[in-house]
Parts: structure tokens; C-alpha cells; sequence
């Protein structure tokens, strides 16, 4: 959710979009019942995430110190 509501403090999505999925998140037991969600929300999340550049964040190896690796 903390992405969601990131989301919607750049404006990137509404408000009336960050009520719709975040309740069809909130409802969803499953993330298969997540993925059902209204094509026209997750073309919301996906134009939010690209602008974030969430995939790049996700693809990015993570840095040597961030798992205590770094020189003392």
C-alpha cells in the first residue's frame, strides 16, 4: 500500500483511483484475486510505476553495502 499511496502524493494517480485500488486490494484474499483487478486501474499502476521507475528499482542489483558488505 505504501506504493499506492506514494502513487498518489506525486499525483500520478487520483484519489478517486487510490479508493478503488486500494479497496480491490483490501478485499483481495489472494494476489490471483489482485490481478483481477479492472483493466483501467492496473493502466493506472503501471503509468504511476513507470513514471517512478519502479521496474528499474526492481531490476537494479542490490549495492554491496546494503547486505553489510561494505569496507569498515
Amino acid at each position: 500500500m505504501k506504493t499506492i499511496d506514494e502513487m498518489l502524493n506525486l499525483d500520478l494517480i487520483t484519489v478517486a483511483q487510490h479508493e478503488q485500488i486500494e479497496a480491490w486490494i483490501a478485499r483481495s484474499r489472494t494476489p490471483d484475486q489482485i490481478l483481477d483487478m479492472p483493466a483501467e486501474l492496473w493502466q493506472a499502476v503501471e503509468r504511476a510505476s513507470e513514471q517512478m521507475g519502479v521496474d528499474a528499482d526492481l531490476l537494479r542489483p542490490p549495492a554491496l553495502d546494503a547486505m553489510g558488505c561494505g569496507a569498515d
